[in-house]
């Protein structure tokens, strides 16, 4: 789940009456409520409130009920149906926190439905943070129109694993493509006036045992991986709350992690917020709140006990706990709903505009679609084709991941009753079927068959000029994947379709990374992720070629498991969906293996050669790039280059900018991109800034950013791996302390003109 604050729900009269008084000057109800000023900053104003408030009403503000009746939970008089409940107090103009899940969409009550994103991994493979943005403001705006005030979004844990059950929840494995693409969407949430969450802090990057796997890594690479991805989001997006995950951090649990909260968060980041438990997180009163947790959620459903009433007050009364503690928790919790405009703008019912919101979704999808395969120029097909649909629930929609972040859409679930229909289920799937987008388009005969009988989707496809098989993989929250193979029978599926009918085409419906023993067997392979509400159509689009497959890979596609860190995850499995776990689950993890190397740096260090490298991504026509020419100007490392579009079709490139520093052992890492769009025979020039951040190492003896005095290798890639243009810069060596790291205000690409 995400941390965020909720809206008052429009049916609160007590605490609307509260703040539809509010005005922007001194007035007799500032004068009464002097917070209500809106000329005060959120600082100044969580202040007064403080100063106000009874330690009754503080202790009522620093926990959060359940606010769901799903799988048996009771809901708190007064919630909207969704992640957390608390009550307004009417008496100081404060709403009540109406908490939403999730990242991806207003994910319950499931009986509304609302628009759902696709996958974070497909925003990511976008590399575009407008289209990060735009999504935060599609699911903000949706959450506020159904009453909430905070929505538990914003997933920026690494993909370390791909059988990592949340992946789609996340974007990626680079630390600042991960960071700008978190931190947008975060921007894009609070324009609506909530509080977003950011989370699972930290290192929760493995579901299964993830309420007591412990995390074990060198601090300083965890500054550099997973706690840079956190900072960059943080400094991009302003959170107002941050979410301590599950899982323990070096044997001690996140929420009660001193290191992580204290001194990383508060201290070195500065963050003005609150923290925020994950849902069955808290495990102490004096501990967790001496770590730095501002606030327990739902401890009356999924902790041992509330340890944020008695057993915190308790600890208060004896002087355990200053009370000063306490204060700054919910002077936090208060300064959050001010900078987001909770309390100035409260949420209430409104309609909402789906159409819109679902072109929202399919630009995002359209954007982050990877083309991995196309052979012969398969793609894009043409409408005089006949086409053979396979498999995948095709004829009723899309697929959706599961947990809190499954987002089901105002029209119900198109594939009802799929297992697991308890927990982490429903299995979802949104009513927008790739089949009928494709026999809107196709002028040649469409049949579609189901998948169940092999031997008749063979003999379907043979009848066909083109087939397209769908293939899917579902994940959720809760549990890993023990294996990267595709579940059931779908690889023999392909196998006999590839061999029916040689122009074969796979369209991929998934959680990431997963085994593709067919691949040499099929001519176009296209990533749809989890697409979201309209991905039937996006699909489509992209395969007739309406748009062009412009997504690239935010992840590495191994081989085999062989080439992970870890080859297995003990104990990974679901039986509910056919994969029971093997053996007993770990308690601890290493992920000093690879250490802040995560990814396709992993693979450098190690000189293994991926199926697809992090960057990767084809589109129908075919760019390159010349005067690649690095500098330093005024202390920033940039590089000039020209992108030309040398196919016949208008397409958008990523050119990514990889910079690998001083020393022995170092590997590259991304340190900025451009996205652009060219029309056939253009050309335009650009210079890309290397973000500071990467250009430092993280000295755990000293607890000082140091970036060392050499030679700056910079390479300009259309992956990871391959390269059209090299050069070196030097640099003097420089040292920034912990709590104050190098100015990161991410460049922009500048264009220097197009012809």
């Amino acid at each position: 789940m995400a941390l965020h604050k909720t809206r008052i729900a429009s049916f609160i009269g007590m605490a609307l009456l509260a703040v539809s008084g509010t005005c922007t000057t001194a007035t007799a109800g500032t004068d009464a409520r002097p917070w209500m000023n809106r000329r005060l900053s959120p600082d100044q104003r969580a202040e007064l409130v403080l100063k106000a408030m009874t330690q009754d009403e503080k202790f009522r503000l620093i926990r959060v009920d359940f606010g769901d009746t799903e799988n048996g939970h009771v809901m708190a008089p007064g919630a909207l149906g969704s992640a957390g409940y608390g009550p307004a107090i009417a008496r100081l103009g404060l709403p009540a926190i109406q908490e939403s899940d999730a990242g991806l969409g207003v994910a319950k009550p499931h009986k509304l439905g609302a628009t759902a994103l696709p996958s974070g991994l497909a925003t990511a493979a976008s590399f575009d943070p407008a289209i990060a943005y735009a999504g935060g403001v599609m699911i903000g705006g949706e959450a506020h129109r159904r009453g909430f005030n905070v929505m538990l979004a914003g997933g920026a844990d690494l993909v370390r694993d791909p059988r990592n059950g949340r992946n789609f929840e996340y974007a990626g494995e680079d630390p600042l493509l991960a960071g700008l693409t978190v931190g947008n969407a975060i921007a894009g949430i609070q324009s609506q006036h909530l509080v977003s969450t950011i989370k699972h802090y930290a290192l929760n990057d493995l579901e299964t045992d993830r309420t007591t796997l412990s995390a074990n890594i060198d601090r300083a690479a965890a500054r550099e991986s997973d706690l840079l991805a956190f900072e960059i989001a943080i400094a991009t997006g302003h959170p107002g709350s941050v979410m301590c995950s599950y899982n323990r951090v070096n044997s001690v649990y996140a929420c009660e992690n001193d290191w992580l909260l204290d001194q990383v968060l508060k201290r070195d980041w500065h963050y003005p917020g609150f923290v925020m438990s994950d849902w069955g997180a808290v495990h102490s009163a004096a501990k967790s709140a001496l770590a730095g947790l501002d606030q327990e959620s739902a401890g009356e459903t999924f902790d041992k006990e509330v340890y944020f009433d008695q057993p915190l007050r308790a600890a208060v009364a004896s002087g355990e706990v200053p009370q000063s503690r306490i204060d700054d928790m919910a002077r936090r919790i208060l300064r959050s709903m001010f900078a987001a405009g909770v309390i100035d703008h409260p949420a209430k019912q409104a309609p909402i505009d789906f159409a819109a919101d679902r072109k929202v979704a399919q630009r995002a999808e359209e954007a982050g679609a990877v083309l991995l395969r196309n052979r012969d120029a398969l793609l894009p097909l043409s409408a005089m084709q006949s086409v053979a649909v396979i498999g995948g629930h095709a004829d009723k929609g899309v697929l959706t991941g599961g947990g809190s972040s499954a987002v089901q859409s105002p029209q119900g679930n198109a594939v009802p009753g799929l297992a697991p229909t308890a927990w982490p289920g429903p299995r979802i799937y949104q009513p927008s079927a790739p089949l009928a987008a494709i026999e809107r388009r196709a002028h040649g005969k469409v049949g579609y068959a189901s998948g169940d009988d092999i031997a008749a989707a063979a003999k379907l496809a043979a009848q066909a000029k083109v087939a397209v098989v769908f293939v899917e993989q579902w994940a959720a929250e809760s549990f890993d994947a023990p294996h990267l193979a595709l579940p059931g029978h779908q690889d023999a599926l392909v196998e006999a379709v590839a061999k029916a009918n040689p122009h074969t085409i796979v369209v991929l419906e998934n959680n990431g990374p997963v085994a593709m023993p067919w691949l040499d067997r099929v001519e176009a392979v296209l990533e749809a992720w989890y697409p979201g509400a309209a991905g039937g159509e996006a699909i489509a689009r992209l395969l007739y070629g309406e748009t062009d497959p412009s997504g690239r890979l935010p992840v590495t596609w191994p081989r085999d498991e062989s080439q992970l860190p870890r080859p297995s995850i003990p104990g990974a499995g679901l039986a509910a969906i056919g994969l029971p776990p093997q053996g007993q689950p770990a308690q601890d993890v290493d992920y000093d293996i690879e250490g802040a190397d995560v990814g396709y740096r992993w693979y450098q260090r190690k000189h293994l050669r991926p199926l697809f490298p992090f960057g990767y991504g084809l589109t129908y026509t075919h760019f390159d790039y010349s005067g690649f020419r690095p500098q330093v100007e005024n202390g920033k490392v940039t590089a000039s280059f020209t992108v030309t579009n040398r196919g016949s079709r208008a397409g958008v490139d990523v050119p990514q900018l990889y910079v690998t520093l001083p020393g022995s052992g170092e590997v590259r890492r991304l340190a900025g991109w451009c996205r652009v769009d060219l029309k056939p025979g253009q050309s335009v020039q650009l210079v890309a800034t290397a973000d500071p951040r990467l250009l430092a190492n993280f000295d755990g003896r000293s607890q000082r950013w140091q970036q060392p005095a050499g030679g700056y290798r910079l390479q300009l890639g259309h992956s990871a791996t391959s390269f059209e243009g090299e050069g070196q810069v030097t640099l003097a060596a420089a040292s920034w302390a912990a709590n104050a790291s190098p100015a990161g205000v991410p460049q922009p690409c500048v264009a220097g003109g197009a012809r």
